[in-house]
């Protein structure tokens, strides 16, 4: 059993569900040496977030938005305003949503399914760049 870990820098996105399996997994080429194992997946930030849904349909990912908008929406009377009216609502919902993934690997690969991905969910209107640390452990 092996251990490999690597940090990636996602570039600043906008507001939004941004599928970034392919970033990732070209990050970490032992991915396709290890016959079974799993891959963490952390985001460092808590105004952002990760999730794995479909990544067929562009669909989705405007209706997640506007589900997870309406679930913490910028309006509510907040405390914690000082970083703008986006901030508090973008820990709400990655408080919700969650700042990991732990992801099967079989044979070389994300053992997602057929139309699952990754995505990085930006909760900020100007969110920055995104630290994503991933952790591989297998054989």
């Amino acid at each position: 059993m092996t251990w490999t870990q690597r940090q990636v820098q996602l570039p600043p996105l906008s507001r939004g569900w941004h599928l970034v399996t392919a970033e990732l997994v070209s990050a970490l080429p032992e991915l396709a040496e290890t016959e079974r194992g799993v891959l963490h997946v952390f985001v460092q930030h808590t105004s952002a977030s990760l999730s794995i849904n479909e990544n067929a349909d562009p669909d989705v990912p405007t209706d997640l938005e506007a589900s997870i908008n309406a679930i913490a929406p910028e309006d509510f009377p907040y405390r914690h305003t000082l970083e703008g009216p986006d901030d508090m609502p973008a820990h709400v919902k990655n408080s919700l949503l969650g700042c990991s993934l732990s992801i099967p690997v079989a044979g070389g690969r994300l053992a997602l399914g057929t139309w699952q991905g990754i995505y990085l969910v930006e909760h900020r209107n100007q969110g920055g760049g995104r630290r994503v640390v991933l952790t591989l452990h297998g054989e």
